[in-house]
């Protein structure tokens, strides 16, 4: 079995909204997807939290982030921050 770094399996990517970044170096990550309902033929929202790894504590609640599936970091986390999309406006105005 030849296993080489460009044969390896695409990894998992998803965009959503950090919603919590209170631990250090995790935040939560809430990923949102509609789904079209196979008996009424409404779409419907489906909401699902990711624990990601956010080595720098760059992330703060509001941003939009991109996270990509990683090995096991511990018991809830599988995923890590890739890059911030667009961070959340201030509240406020001055920081």
């Amino acid at each position: 079995m030849n296993s080489s770094s460009s044969e390896r399996q695409q990894r998992k990517v998803r965009t959503g909204i950090v919603i919590s970044d209170k631990m250090d170096k995790t935040v939560v990550v809430e990923v949102s997807r509609t789904v079209l309902h196979p008996v009424y033929k409404k779409f419907v929202r489906r909401r699902k939290r990711f624990m990601a790894h956010d080595e720098d504590n760059r992330c703060h609640i509001g941003d939009e982030v991109v996270i990509v599936e990683t090995r096991p970091l511990s018991r809830h986390k599988n995923w890590r921050v890739q890059k911030i999309v667009k961070e959340a406006s201030m509240l406020g105005g001055a920081a």
